[in-house]
């Protein structure tokens, strides 16, 4: 193989794993303005809170009704993956990796969310929501 396309291949690489981080940075960094934290909270209370409660803490009205039980994500072992993995609630949301717990959760109790085309703002808002009210607690 030509060195040239060698080359060409490893700088396509590069810049396709350049493009993931500046992706990723961009869905953690914090919001730019107070209406974008609104923004988290408001995405937050309409789509998380009815299981994960206004506390964070697994207290919503949900929270005992699916196998397991929704987690309090202020203790000091879920602070510790949020310090230890800052994109946690991120992934959580996008890789959704217990299944269909969540939906099939929402259907056995009647809940409609209607469907939502989330941003990369919209990532970042929540994240950046989530993780300040989580901090906070004691």
């Amino acid at each position: 193989m030509p060195i040239q396309k060698v080359v060409h291949a490893s700088v396509a690489r590069v810049k396709t794993k350049a493009c993931f981080i500046a992706m990723l940075a961009m869905m953690l960094m914090p919001p730019s303005s107070f209406a974008d934290g609104i923004n988290g909270k408001n995405i937050f209370l309409q789509r998380c809170a009815m299981c994960h409660g206004a506390d964070i803490k697994g207290t919503g009205p949900l929270a005992n009704k699916s196998t397991p039980p929704t987690p309090d994500l202020t203790t000091p072992a879920f602070k510790k993956r949020l310090v230890d993995y800052p994109g946690v609630i991120v992934s959580s949301v996008i890789l959704r990796p217990n299944g269909d717990l969540i939906p099939r959760t929402l259907r056995e109790n009647g809940v409609k969310l209607p469907a939502f085309a989330w941003t990369v703002k919209d990532f970042r808002d929540l994240n950046e929501y989530m993780t300040g009210v989580i901090k906070k607690t004691k």
